[in-house]
């Protein structure tokens, strides 16, 4: 879908919460492959990893001095195991290949059924950052239930997060927020400040701002978008496969 860009000056709360919320449920459409940098909070520079990641289902971390933490593997094994297993689910199609309905600003307003999921590794907050629909629902909620949203926004903002448009907000979660690791959610007790990249949908900040997990939450710098990635990037043993976008010198012989 590529960008978005919101005029915040003057927009009413409401309208801009809409577009918050559509934001949060629009990433399995805005990208494939992301290179990024993140960081579990509470830590420090020396925790933050640096990654690669080919949507459905390929991961690749290392450390900021490009130690490999983890490795997908398996991106081309069959796949008949699963459909043998006559679940509804085996047969859901990837998000990007089915159509939600969007928004007049491009954005999604209601998600349809698909195969979500994003791949992680040590928690399940890098996946729920990725797709942060468990900020917003699938769906609108009833205009005559505005309490049944996910989380309570205050006042939006656009900033700039890492040299990237985003849009904050401080939220509170709802009594039907679930977070999908609950341990490590995106929206904790009490006041969450969130950002959300507009050019992505991915939620790149949160931190708690109260109580017991004050400090909490996870930070992300968005490096590249829709680059091309190799399978080899992703495998536990290189397959020895030429980059092609790279400058391949011949050596040429003494009586060349």
């Amino acid at each position: 879908m590529g960008s978005y860009s919101v005029e915040i000056q003057g927009s009413p709360d409401a309208d801009m919460s809409s577009v918050f919320r559509n934001l949060c449920r629009s990433s399995p459409w805005k990208w494939t492959s992301l290179r990024f940098e993140y960081l579990d909070r509470p830590g420090d520079a020396g925790d933050t990893v640096r990654a690669w990641l080919r949507r459905p289902g390929a991961l690749r971390l290392e450390t900021m001095e490009g130690t490999l933490l983890h490795s997908t593997t398996g991106i081309n094994d069959s796949r008949d195991g699963l459909y043998l297993g006559s679940k509804r689910k085996s047969w859901l199609l990837p998000a990007h290949l089915v159509t939600p309905v969007y928004d007049s600003g491009g954005l999604v307003r209601r998600r349809p059924e698909a195969a979500y999921g994003e791949p992680s590794f040590g928690n399940g907050r890098l996946a729920a950052a990725l797709d942060p629909v468990e900020l917003s629902g699938n769906a609108p909620v009833p205009m005559e239930f505005p309490e049944s949203n996910r989380v309570a926004l205050g006042p939006i903002r656009e900033v700039d997060h890492e040299g990237r448009p985003a849009l904050e907000t401080i939220a509170t979660p709802g009594h039907s927020y679930v977070a999908a690791d609950p341990g490590r959610p995106l929206c904790f007790p009490g006041r969450t400040l969130l950002r959300v990249d507009l050019g992505t949908g991915v939620c790149v900040s949160s931190q708690s701002l109260d109580g017991d997990t004050a400090g909490q939450g996870h930070w992300m710098r968005v490096l590249g978008v829709d680059e091309y990635m190799l399978d080899d990037l992703f495998l536990a043993e290189s397959m020895n496969l030429t980059d092609v976008r790279k400058h391949i010198s011949w050596e040429l012989g003494p009586h060349a």
